[in-house]
C-alpha cells in the first residue's frame, strides 16, 4: 500500500524532444534501485512537457527519493535538456490499485484527472474516491490506479493501461462517469483531464 506520492512537471528545451524522452527511460535502472519507491513513472503531457509520477509507502521513502539518484540525475539536466527544475507537488494517496505482479514496461498510455471540491464537500470527494477502488478493481484494462489529494481542495486521479483501449474503457466507465454525475454538487467544475504517453514505468506489486 502506498501513502505518499509526487508529481515532478518538466519543460524541456526546444528541440530536446527526442533527447528528454531517452534521457527519462534511461533513469529507469536507477528507479528500480530503489528499494522504498513502489511505483515510477515518466510521462509525456505534450510537447515540451514530461513529468515524473512516483509513489511511496510513506514520507521517508519519499524524502529519500527526493534526495536519492533519480532526482540528482534530473537536476544534472537543467539548463541542458530541461529549460528549469522540476516543479514538484507533494501529493497523498487516498485509495490505490496496483498490478498483481511487478512490472517495467507494461504501460504505454496514462491519464490524469484533475479538479477542485467544493468548499465544505472535501470529505465527501476524499470518500467518493476511495469507493471509487472497488470499480476499477474491475477494470482488467486498467493497469494502475492512483486517487490523489493534491492539497486541502484539489484532488486528482492517476492511472496507467497498457493501451488506448484499455484508457478509453476506463474513460467511458463507471468512475469517470459518477465523477461526471457529481461535478455539479461535489466539484467547484469539470475536471481537467491530461491524456498522457507512458514512457518508462516501474511499479512493485
Amino acid at each position: 500500500m502506498v501513502t505518499q506520492g509526487l508529481l515532478a512537471r518538466l519543460e524541456a528545451k526546444p528541440g530536446k524532444d527526442d533527447e528528454v524522452e531517452e534521457f527519462l527511460k534511461s533513469v529507469l535502472p536507477l528507479a528500480r534501485d530503489e528499494s522504498g519507491t513502489t511505483a515510477w513513472f515518466a510521462v509525456r503531457f505534450g510537447r515540451n512537457e514530461y513529468g515524473i509520477l512516483d509513489f511511496f509507502p510513506d514520507e521517508a521513502t519519499r524524502e529519500a527519493h527526493l534526495n536519492g539518484t533519480v532526482a540528482a540525475a534530473i537536476l544534472a539536466q537543467v539548463n541542458v535538456l530541461f529549460t528549469a527544475p522540476p516543479k514538484i507537488q507533494k501529493l497523498a494517496v487516498l485509495a490505490d490499485k496496483l498490478p498483481l505482479i511487478a512490472t517495467y514496461e507494461y504501460s504505454t498510455k496514462g491519464l490524469l484527472l484533475t479538479f477542485k471540491a467544493k468548499s465544505g464537500h472535501e470529505q465527501k470527494v476524499e470518500q467518493f474516491l476511495r469507493d471509487a477502488q472497488r470499480y476499477v478493481d474491475d477494470e482488467p484494462l486498467t493497469t494502475s490506479w492512483f486517487a490523489l489529494r493534491i492539497d486541502e481542495t484539489h484532488y486528482g486521479i492517476f492511472d496507467t493501461f497498457g493501451g488506448t483501449a484499455g484508457r478509453f474503457d476506463h474513460l467511458t466507465g463507471r468512475v469517470p462517469r459518477d465523477l461526471a454525475l457529481h461535478a455539479l454538487t461535489l466539484l467547484g467544475g469539470a475536471p481537467h483531464i491530461d491524456l498522457l504517453d507512458v514512457l518508462a514505468e516501474k511499479v512493485i506489486s
